[in-house]
């Protein structure tokens, strides 16, 4: 008996989502075709020139943006920013500092913040004689 090994397949949306990139601003050949695990980590880890310039230049996705801005997703919503933007559009918004970002940005702090504490808390918690987590 001989085993077929299947190719594994993702949608091009699923695919640009694991490689950081807005879908819209791909090429329409991987907007149209299906991406294989094997192009995926060939895209990975040589990328072609329209990757490298859309990493560096965008548009980038939303998780992206938040992530450039250190805001939260939901953040960049309550901010109006429901759009992909590109690399001179967040560096701008770094820029002007509008008051919805620096609440944002402070929000995000104080979430990590906790999440630290938690983290700190339980491992704690963890270490104490008689705990009953392993």
């Amino acid at each position: 008996m001989t085993s077929h090994k299947t190719t594994q397949t993702m949608k091009p949306a699923t695919a640009a989502k694991k490689l950081g990139v807005y879908l819209e601003a791909t090429p329409a050949e991987f907007q149209e075709g299906v991406v294989s695990r094997d192009e995926l980590n060939a895209l990975q880890a040589d990328p072609p020139q329209w990757l490298l310039d859309l990493r560096r230049e965008g548009p980038h996705p939303r998780p992206v943006v938040a992530a450039k801005l250190g805001v939260s997703i939901s953040g960049l919503a309550r901010g109006g920013v429901t759009e992909a933007l590109t690399t001179e559009q967040v560096e701008a918004l770094k820029q002007e500092r509008p008051e919805w970002l620096e609440k944002e940005r402070a929000t995000q702090a104080e979430v990590r913040k906790e999440a630290a504490r938690i983290k700190a808390k339980k491992a704690e918690a963890d270490e104490q004689p008689g705990s009953s987590r392993s």
